[in-house]
């Protein structure tokens, strides 16, 4: 089964890091990566841009607005994820919990759908 890994920062406790201890962290979590690929738990990664940078579109009734910054102030923000391979559910979470980032800030474990069996069903 494949599970997206929502990794969400806290500003406050990332910059509560010693010097150099932000710069660690990321080292570690590349070569973790590292291991998690070569097992065949990691599928992908990305990190992205901060809350400052992020544009919310909505279309109603055939308008769209556009609006800087995210939709609701948050502590915690979505900052990256992984996309993994696990058994089920709990070994998904016993992956999640090895990132160093469940310190300053939160992961979110999510089964992702299987668009394929979504797309066969409504038949497109």
């Amino acid at each position: 089964m494949k599970f997206l890994v929502m990794i969400y920062n806290d500003d406050n406790l990332l910059d509560a890091l010693a010097p150099g201890q932000y710069d660690s962290m990321m080292h570690g979590c590349f070569k973790h990566a590292d291991e998690l690929r070569a097992k065949g738990h990691l599928l992908d990664s990305m990190q992205l841009g901060p809350p400052t940078k992020t544009k919310t579109v909505r279309v109603r009734n055939q308008r769209t607005t556009v609006i800087d910054g995210p939709y609701t102030e948050a502590r915690e923000y979505l900052g990256g994820f992984n996309l993994i391979e696990a058994a089920d559910i709990d070994e998904a979470v016993r992956i999640a919990q090895t990132f160093p980032w469940a310190a300053t800030g939160c992961i979110e474990v999510r089964p992702v759908h299987d668009i394929q069996a979504e797309r066969e069903r409504v038949g497109a």
